[in-house]
Parts: structure tokens; C-alpha cells; sequence
């Protein structure tokens, strides 16, 4: 079973391009620095900060500080949640079960087609 308010936590967290950057960031330097992580992205340190609190509060990233240096780790199993989701669709689409009907009736779907 998918858990809804879970996933809407991760897509929360997910829906702005400097945290994608963040976490692409992340994938090629694994541990980066938060210093690091301001001069990559090309914020403010604040915004920065802001956007890693964000990552930080839906499990995504992970901080530890190591004075004077806080680095910074992806959590790949929390979007465990996320990543169900997205398979399940995708299996769905690919075995024929998500067949671009959108909207059913008692006399039969409506097709995209058909909706043109």
C-alpha cells in the first residue's frame, strides 16, 4: 500500500530545481560540504540552508557536523516511498493497465481520442 502523505512529503521536497541541483550535486560528490554546496548551486548561503532544512526534514539528506565542516549525504531509502509510486505506475503503463482512458461512464471510457 502507498503511503500518500508520505510521498506528497517527498514530492514536496523535490518541487524546486535548487534542491534537484542539490541532490544531483550529491550524487557526484557524495559528502560534499555545505560550503561547497553554496558555490555549486549559486545561491546564498541562507537559501542554501533553507533548501537543505527542507531535504533534511523529509529524510532525503542527511547532515552531520564535523566542526568546523557540516557534509552532507543522500538518504536514497527514504524515497523508497516515492520510487513504489513511480514503478507502479510504470508497470501499469507498460502491461497495458493504464491505457490513456480518462474519465469512465456507465456506458463506457472515454478515450483521449475520443475527448479530441
Amino acid at each position: 500500500m502507498i503511503d500518500g502523505e508520505r510521498v506528497a512529503a517527498l514530492a514536496r521536497a523535490l518541487a524546486h530545481p535548487a534542491r534537484i541541483r542539490i541532490i544531483a550535486l550529491l550524487m557526484s560528490q557524495p559528502g560534499c560540504i555545505g560550503g561547497d554546496i553554496v558555490d555549486a548551486v549559486g545561491l546564498a548561503q541562507s537559501t542554501v540552508s533553507e533548501h537543505l532544512r527542507i531535504l533534511k526534514q523529509a529524510g532525503v539528506v542527511t547532515g552531520e557536523i564535523t566542526r568546523p565542516r557540516v557534509c552532507y549525504a543522500l538518504n536514497p531509502a527514504a524515497l523508497a516511498p516515492l520510487a513504489a509510486l513511480l514503478a507502479e505506475i510504470t508497470a501499469r503503463a507498460e502491461s497495458g493497465t493504464l491505457d490513456g482512458a480518462i474519465c469512465c461512464v456507465p456506458d463506457g471510457c472515454i478515450t483521449k481520442e475520443d475527448a479530441k
